[in-house]
């Protein structure tokens, strides 16, 4: 009997770790595309709000008769002027968990940044990653580009940009059902990249929580490219 209640337990945390994933994941705008959200501004709307991801690059999208568009993010000290294009426009990080409001052109809103949640991915300090790379041998993902990974790298990762995650997932597809460590500079890009993994039908994914910086910086070693 003691064994069915706790089998029971196990059922409903696990339905309920479901319940609240679904439920965040259908609150987060817009859409991945080349490691960048897209935020799409609905035309005649000036209250805006979106809800992303920590560790998003995001990007908006809208009408492109308006042209050029200042946007500015108090808190987070951003201002710069955006085109209605993606491809034309800079990129602003999500780094912290938070309510942001922000202005776009004569538009205010607000960006909710939430935690990615899912029952198949595990954030690990450097600590708790070296202890990782200690007892198992996961695949090692490096999501940055070619010239962070020149700098230095975690032995034995395989380099792969999160620009170009989601046009070859299918290089990867080998490894679906194996641990699958994945890192960037400092924990932002990973968590994206994570997603893309998640997306994508990966069962147990580990993101480095705060990056391949603070993994050196703490003396765990790396392999400095000749």
């Amino acid at each position: 009997m003691k064994n069915i209640w706790i089998l029971t337990l196990a059922l409903l945390v696990s339905l309920a770790v479901a319940l609240n994933t679904t439920a965040a994941e259908n609150t987060v705008s817009g859409q991945v595309i080349a490691g960048y959200r897209i935020l799409k501004v609905p035309a005649g709307r000036n209250q805006l709000s979106f809800t992303v991801f920590r560790g998003d690059y995001i990007k908006f999208s809208y009408d492109e008769e308006l042209g050029p568009q200042p946007f500015a993010v108090q808190k987070l000290k951003y201002k710069q002027t955006i085109a209605p294009s993606p491809e034309k426009s800079p990129f602003f990080k999500m780094k912290k968990v938070g309510t942001y409001g922000f202005t776009l052109g004569d538009r205010a809103g607000t960006l909710r940044v939430i935690e990615l949640i899912r029952p198949n991915y595990t954030e690990l300090t450097a600590a708790q990653a070296a202890e990782l790379l200690k007892n198992i041998k996961p695949f090692i993902l490096d999501v940055r580009t070619p010239q962070e990974y020149r700098q230095f790298s975690i032995k034995g990762a395989h380099l792969l940009p999160i620009g170009q995650l989601q046009a070859r997932i299918k290089e990867l597809k080998a490894y679906e059902n194996d641990d699958v460590f994945v890192y960037c500079a400092t924990g932002n890009r990973s968590t994206v990249a994570s997603k893309i993994l998640a997306d994508a039908g990966f069962k147990r994914i580990y993101n480095l929580r705060y990056g391949a910086h603070d993994w050196a910086r703490r003396g765990f070693p790396i392999v400095k490219q000749r």
